[in-house]
């Protein structure tokens, strides 16, 4: 009678370990279709006025700067730096956003990346190793 006990649990824990791993390879799977979209990502923003125009990667990298010519005659060195770091900035926000929206669909929701990505707080990253090490004090 043991023995087929033992064997009914084999039969489960094998079921859950290859449910698991099947899990692990989609997730796997999908993060390398992940890594590709984000290294493709471009985001572009213009100025209000239209003269600037500014494209980032997915971390918010500056990739380039475009500045019409009529920016120079109508703003001063002050003024265009302005809407330069502004129209940077805007691009950034739209980056750091769109970037979180295509990593929360590969990701489980409240992953520690995806909490990190939100938030910037680095303990999000190692927040269930935390909650685990509690749980074993």
């Amino acid at each position: 009678m043991a023995e087929s006990v033992d064997r009914d649990a084999n039969r489960a824990l094998r079921a859950r370990f290859d449910d698991v791993y099947g899990q692990y390879q989609r997730l796997r799977s999908g993060l390398d279709e992940l890594q590709a979209r984000l290294a493709e990502l471009r985001v572009t923003e213009r100025s209000d006025d239209g003269h600037v125009t500014a494209v980032v990667g997915a971390r918010g990298e500056l990739i380039s700067v475009e500045v019409a010519p009529a920016a120079f005659q109508k703003q001063d060195a002050k003024g265009l730096s302005r809407t330069i770091t502004e129209t940077v900035h805007r691009a950034s926000a739209t980056a750091a956003a769109t970037t979180q929206e295509l990593v929360a669909t590969y990701l489980p929701g409240g992953s520690g990346p995806v909490d990190f990505l939100r938030t910037g707080d680095f303990g999000a990253l190692l927040g269930r190793a935390d909650a685990a090490l509690r749980r074993g004090e």
